[in-house]
């Protein structure tokens, strides 16, 4: 769609820094939403910390590859012409 609007504007690979703020604003949320789900279903805080904590540690570095793996591919991606 943004190809049919801006024929020479290109999605710039995204930098290390993009890709460490997006990991760590998207984590917030999920703690979030982690904690708030398991102590809603077992009442007790520290289990759902105890999940919180190790859930978030693998998940957010699976994120993170995911992220930077993704951007390697050129699919879906608009080249720059340089004018």
């Amino acid at each position: 769609m943004i190809e049919k609007l801006h024929p020479n504007i290109h999605h710039a690979e995204e930098t290390l820094g993009r890709s460490l703020t997006k990991t760590v604003s998207y984590r917030l949320v999920i703690l979030i939403l982690d904690f708030t789900s398991i102590y809603l279903f077992t009442g007790q805080v520290k289990v759902a910390v105890g999940f919180m904590v190790v859930s978030n540690i693998y998940t957010t570095l699976a994120y993170f590859f995911h992220e930077r793996i993704w951007d390697r591919i050129k699919w879906g991606k608009i080249i720059f012409k340089k004018t």
